[in-house]
């Protein structure tokens, strides 16, 4: 099992970035695949981004593509969620979650691909 701690979120003007960190403790994170997913109130909790196990393949829901970019820190230990051109529907709780469900260079979208996840991070975006 690997903890989990989120980090980096805040109230941001629309257009602007945010860099969301996740911390793991425990284990290495070079040992896990790391996915992101958000929920804003009253909806679902809902993929947003994923690096695989090997660390060569990611993915990202079509409405954040090319605005943001996952990527992991393993001197840090830590996956990274880098957030451009932030838009008021971005706005929600955002959770990073490890697990080795997936395979080597296979991305998981579903939440079902995660053992563990953090508590969470609020990022609020002003129109």
């Amino acid at each position: 099992q690997v903890q989990l701690q989120e980090s980096g979120g805040g109230l941001v003007q629309a257009g602007g970035s945010l860099r969301l960190s996740c911390a793991a403790s425990g284990r290495s994170f070079n040992n896990y695949a790391a996915g992101w997913f958000r929920q804003a109130p009253g909806k679902e909790r809902e993929f947003v981004a994923a690096l695989s196990w090997s660390g060569m393949a990611t993915a990202y829901a079509d409405s954040v593509k090319g605005r943001f970019t996952i990527s992991r820190d393993s001197a840090k230990n830590t996956v990274v969620l880098q957030m451009n051109s932030l838009k008021p529907e971005d706005t929600a709780v955002y959770h990073c979650a490890a697990g080795r469900r997936t395979g080597w260079h296979i991305v998981g979208r579903e939440q079902d691909n995660y053992d563990d996840w953090g508590q969470g991070t609020q990022v609020t975006v002003s129109s």
